[in-house]
């Protein structure tokens, strides 16, 4: 697995968990503290170390610079991990987007050629069935 690969199953990994997602969310509009992150969440703080744990091994994170009291270092969102995941995303839209292009240019020529003097299915099956008669 190439290290670009690991790098985004890690972050995907990393947001599968809905709590973790949460934090994401709550660091959106401004970075926070553990604790704070814990309260707004409802988990208990060894809970949050672990997920923060995990959001800032997979790049999702950071821990910002101490706030002052020397307790508590406010977490912030890292975009590098989430440009990536959002550009994988992209591709494989991009992709799937050009497989349907290409399918719906075969479905219009098929059906333009069906009309242009080749007889539909229906037509077929009545001369078949008139060819039996006696």
């Amino acid at each position: 697995m190439t290290a670009p690969a690991a790098s985004l199953d890690a972050t995907l990994a990393a947001l599968a968990d809905p709590s973790r997602r949460a934090v994401v969310g709550l660091l959106r509009a401004a970075p926070r503290r553990a604790s704070d992150l814990a309260d707004e969440l409802g988990l208990s703080r060894p809970a949050m170390s672990r997920h923060l744990r995990l959001l800032r091994q997979a790049g999702v994170i950071r821990a910002g610079d101490d706030d002052g009291d020397g307790r508590a270092r406010p977490y912030q969102l890292e975009l590098g991990a989430l440009l990536a995941v959002r550009d994988w995303i992209d591709d494989a839209v991009g992709f799937w987007q050009a497989q349907l292009a290409s399918f719906a240019g075969w479905a219009e020529a098929s059906a333009s050629s069906t009309s242009a003097g080749r007889p539909g299915a229906a037509a077929t099956r009545r001369r078949r069935r008139a060819g039996r008669r006696p």
